[in-house]
């Protein structure tokens, strides 16, 4: 479980392939990994992801083909938001994020509106009805909340501290993003399906 809150921006510094999916190794850039054991887990670009192997400003993890399947993908070189996962006594600054990748959305307009931009995306039309005006979602693991809905396209509005803290900042249009909805909603669908 994470907040959604990037604790800092690395890089995928190596993609091997393997019978069972994919090796990533992560250069963290400043994220600590000191309190970081093997079995934990990370979240990058809000794909929670298992450490497999730790040194001092890398860590490897495995990425199987379903989650190879669901998400926009992990190139060498790519920036990557990291989030280390919620422990019960963090602060709650963003939202609940499972890290379990919905979907791939895809940017379709970003404008600027003094500092901020304000950042469309189109979601797959299966989970679209999971996202409402207000709500949250998380877009590369950012928790953000939603200004607009119109169909499967939401937009949302990026603070400068965001565009610099996260990869967002450097986000153009047709950029595949990786989406987690608010699980509150799909728990609230589930709930509502079973009576």
């Amino acid at each position: 479980m994470f907040t959604g809150i990037v604790a800092a921006v690395g890089k995928i510094a190596l993609v091997t392939r393997g019978r069972g999916g994919l090796r990533l190794r992560v250069e963290t850039g400043g994220l600590d990994l000191k309190d970081v054991a093997v079995g934990d887990s990370i979240a990058v670009d809000g794909v929670c992801l298992t450490v497999a192997a730790c040194k001092a400003r890398s860590f490897e993890a495995d990425v199987s083909p379903e989650t190879q399947a669901c998400t926009a993908g992990f190139a060498r070189g790519a920036r990557v938001n990291l989030e280390k996962a919620l422990r019960l006594a963090d602060r709650l600054g963003g939202h609940l994020v499972s890290g379990h990748v919905d979907g791939v959305g895809s940017v379709t307009g970003i404008r600027q509106v003094g500092g901020n931009r304000v950042v469309t995306v189109r979601a797959p039309a299966r989970f679209s009805r999971y996202i409402a005006r207000k709500g949250s979602v998380a877009v590369n693991g950012v928790s953000l909340t939603v200004n607009e809905v119109k169909g499967a396209a939401f937009t949302v509005n990026v603070i400068p501290h965001t565009l610099a803290a996260t990869n967002l900042g450097g986000l153009g249009a047709r950029d595949r993003v990786n989406l987690d909805v608010d699980m509150m909603a799909r728990y609230a669908e589930r709930l509502r399906r079973s009576r």
